[in-house]
């Protein structure tokens, strides 16, 4: 199988996180592709041009990431990664829709600043730092929930990934005054599958 990927999107870094958890290394060959320029080869691939892009061994492609890694985990026949089921599994869907909803503005944010100076929106900007303050402000009560604590699940890699976009917007200070969540993030950081896919500045 082929993995298109790049090296800046937390949305592929998802994935990424989720192969070496599942020890698929072996299985999955990781491809550079080229995006967001015009007649990019990648586009014959995935008209669509986002990442991250599975192609599976019988030549099907696949987008996003949650679904990516739902196939991944049950290429084994031993899904580690199944939501819970009963009460749990709707705090689980919870917070699974608050993690993706910061993962969403920020990333929206840091595609705003890669753009010449000339052409940023202000108000896209000032949005999305609004939107972040007050989900860090959120996700500082909310780490301290039992799912958020327990064994690695997919809501944990996305948390992670989104507030790991640190490295990729200088304007980003998520840390101050969020102790927990940030003591959370240094954890879970070091573990060899986030060490290992830590995008670019």
């Amino acid at each position: 199988m082929k993995l298109y990927i790049t090296a800046g999107s937390p949305y592929a870094r998802i994935t990424r996180i989720f192969i070496i958890e599942k020890a698929l290394e072996d299985r999955v060959e990781i491809v550079p592709a080229e995006t967001r320029v015009a007649d990019s080869p990648y586009y014959r691939i995935n008209p669509s041009g986002r990442v991250p892009y599975l192609v599976r061994d019988d030549g099907v492609g696949m987008e996003e990431s949650a679904v990516i890694c739902h196939y991944l985990d049950h290429l084994d026949g031993n899904p580690q990664f199944d939501l819970p089921v009963g009460d749990l599994e709707w705090e689980a869907r919870r917070l699974g829709g608050l993690a993706s909803s910061l993962l969403d503005g920020l990333s929206v944010w840091v595609r705003e600043i890669a753009r010449a100076e000339n052409e940023q929106s202000p108000t896209v900007i000032r949005h999305e730092t609004d939107r972040a303050s007050r989900m860090a402000d959120l996700w500082e009560k909310e780490i301290a929930h039992p799912f958020m604590r327990g064994g690695l699940n997919l809501v944990q890699i996305t948390l992670a990934c989104a507030l790991g976009l640190e490295v990729r917007n200088p304007h980003l200070h998520w840390r101050p005054q969020h102790p927990k969540l940030s003591a959370w993030f240094d954890r879970i950081a070091s573990r060899p599958s986030f060490a290992a896919t830590v995008p670019p500045p």
